[in-house]
């Protein structure tokens, strides 16, 4: 009996009803794509603490919610309330900075740079030229990039209640997922067997760790990075040193790292004539940056066996290409593909028979 010839417009159709019903399907949840990852990311990376609070509050999963909703919730506002306190607080300060900056007149150049090879005559006159042209003829140098400086800067300020507003969304999508994790986390498996059988069920599990390792490993050693540094500026007497401390904490997420603002600190410090405070900061600076090199990967290999390199390259990648969200999808995207290809390597083929 021959096969019943299928109906190529009935399968072009109904390809295209598929297509539309998919793209009008992510039209309608893309304001809320962002704050899903991020709620999936803080479930995945706190389920566990979440199911402790839960055996300690008599089984009740809607008293543990509620615990680790106010815990994200604090950890949000105190650092807000602590770097707006600093910059009230230091209001005068701030001013006092900023009419001494205007005021500034730069010396002569040291006879050390002059005497370079090479380039020292050049940078001579260009320290010259800028010693010269004061401040006042510096910022007409710079005028012409104000504009789309400030603005950036306007653009950054409005979008603060917009970033507030999605940390609350992503509180409340986090709540559902706390409240039915299991249910969630069978639907993923189901899924991926679905899609591919045993190794598509195994990539969901190893999405999910690799999104515990990247939040771990990049989380934790940022933090703590972040903590040592800010410790480093008190005890060397830096002003500002909270709002510096947040400054490396941002770097240390990005992975571009520490010394970026702790370098200048050092000279300025040296600049100010306290070489004491300035040989500590440094010493203090160098160890600090260095502690990712170690604390990072023995974190990330913890929860997932990824190589770091593809979690530094997932990292600044998805910083690039997402913005702040690619910091936990590039390198799971990468854990993925990694996986999927070494998979694929290690399931050679059977040898084919020789014909009889």
């Amino acid at each position: 009996m021959a096969a019943p010839q299928r109906d190529l417009t009935q399968t072009l159709l109904s390809m295209v009803c598929i297509g539309a019903l998919i793209v009008a399907a992510f039209w309608i949840v893309r304001p809320f794509i962002a704050a899903t990852i991020w709620a999936t990311t803080i479930v995945v990376v706190t389920w566990p603490l979440m199911l402790r609070i839960e055996s300690r509050l008599w089984k009740s999963r809607w008293l543990a919610i509620t615990a680790m909703l106010v815990i994200l919730l604090v950890l949000f506002l105190v650092p807000l309330m602590l770097l707006v306190g600093t910059i009230v607080s230091n209001a005068d300060e701030i001013a006092g900075e900023l009419r001494s900056v205007v005021a500034f007149r730069m010396p002569a150049p040291p006879s050390w740079l002059v005497g370079l090879p090479m380039i020292g005559a050049r940078l001579g006159s260009a320290w010259q030229d800028v010693a010269a042209a004061g401040v006042e003829g510096l910022w007409a140098r710079v005028a012409p990039y104000a504009g789309s400086v400030t603005a950036w800067i306007v653009a950054r300020a409005g979008g603060v209640g917009y970033l507030s507003l999605q940390y609350l969304l992503t509180l409340i999508l986090a709540a559902f997922i706390y409240a039915h994790g299991e249910r969630a986390a069978l639907t993923a498996k189901r899924l991926g067997r679905r899609l591919g059988g045993k190794d598509g069920e195994d990539l969901v599990h190893l999405a999910g760790q690799a999104t515990r390792a990247v939040a771990i490993g990049v989380g934790v050693t940022a933090v703590i990075q972040s903590i040592l540094g800010g410790i480093g500026l008190a005890i060397a007497g830096v002003p500002f040193a909270l709002l510096l401390t947040a400054a490396l904490f941002v770097l240390c997420i990005a992975q571009i790292g520490m010394l970026v603002v702790l370098v200048p600190v050092v000279i300025w410090v040296y600049w100010t004539g306290h070489p004491w405070q300035g040989t500590f900061l440094l010493v203090w600076s160098l160890v600090a940056s260095l502690l990712d090199t170690v604390l990072r990967p023995m974190l990330v290999r913890r929860s997932a066996d990824i190589p770091l390199l593809l979690i530094f390259v997932g990292v600044i990648g998805g910083l690039v290409a997402f913005g702040l969200l690619g910091i936990v999808v590039g390198p799971v995207v990468l854990a993925v593909a990694y996986t999927v290809l070494t998979t694929w390597m290690k399931h050679e083929p059977a040898p084919a028979r020789p014909p009889r």
